[in-house]
């Protein structure tokens, strides 16, 4: 009876103890799995964002040791956050600038931005000095420029948005001079405010536009200089008011912030731009 159970005593400490190194094992492993894990963080621009985070789950699905974090803020905090090491890799919907050629970009999509009114103003085209004379408040009433007698509503884009910038350059304005009943900050409520104010005009990315006008939202596209906004249009470059959606990086990438890059830059993600409405560069 003693050996009976001094037997099942040592087979007990045995049974233990295997059980010990097995759950360091286990955790050994779980610590090994986990410090595996690498972290892409992007930051800025709200019209790259969507399209950033569509691509980052596509590629955690390809490197599932990989999480992909995306913040906005816009453009502007995206160049600072790659210049500053805060962020992996900034978003920026515009080229770089002079002061910024410290910095690496690379094109991802195009956009173009288009000035969009209600679809029941039946003015069909303004030509550049009238788009300038509204938005500085020389022109106040659409009956000046062919339409009803109504004043003129004029939405502008927020300060830090890249939209904003590119408008501004296009048409030789500073922000200070543009007079604004409405100012608002990304594409989705520009169309929204456009759509539910007959008299309203503002300015949007051309591929979100489309989109909505041909899905019965009631806004409508005007053309600039002559040609007519459509994704078409900045697909073969002929739109004069467009802009290259950029990633962002303080050196040469490498690791997995280059293959990030490389995937984002490549056919295998072209239907993931198309569907925000944007151009892929790659064929």
């Amino acid at each position: 009876m003693k050996k009976f159970i001094g037997a099942a005593i040592v087979l007990l400490l045995i049974t233990g103890v295997w059980s010990y190194f097995k759950m360091a094992a286990v955790q050994q492993t779980g610590n090994e799995t986990s410090a595996k894990i690498e972290k892409l963080v992007l930051t800025g621009s709200s019209t790259v964002a969507p399209l950033a985070a569509e691509i980052g789950k596509r590629f955690e699905s390809l490197h599932p040791n990989v999480r992909v974090d995306v913040q906005t803020g816009g453009s502007s905090r995206g160049v600072n956050d790659a210049r500053a090491g805060l962020a992996d890799i900034g978003m920026a919907s515009r080229a770089l600038k002079p002061d910024e050629a410290d910095l690496k970009s690379f094109t991802i999509a195009l956009d173009g931005i288009s000035v969009i009114i209600n679809a029941a103003n039946p003015v069909t085209v303004l030509d550049k000095q009238q788009i300038i004379d509204i938005y500085t408040g020389k022109i106040v009433n659409w009956q000046a420029v062919g339409g009803n007698d109504a004043p003129i509503t004029v939405v502008n884009k927020a300060e830090g948005r890249s939209t904003l910038e590119l408008f501004l350059q296009h048409f030789g304005l500073n922000n200070t001079e543009v007079k604004a009943q409405v100012v608002i900050g990304d594409n989705q409520q520009g169309i929204k405010t456009v759509a539910g104010n007959p008299d309203a005009i503002g300015y949007v990315s051309v591929g979100a536009a489309e989109y909505e006008a041909g899905h019965a939202v009631a806004i409508k596209l005007l053309p600039l200089e002559g040609v007519a906004a459509s994704v078409e249009n900045v697909r073969n470059r002929s739109f004069p008011l467009s802009r290259p959606l950029n990633l962002v990086t303080q050196t040469e990438p490498t690791g997995i912030v280059k293959s990030f890059i490389d995937f984002a830059g490549s056919t295998q993600v072209n239907d993931l731009i198309e569907a925000q409405y944007f151009v892929p560069v790659q064929h």
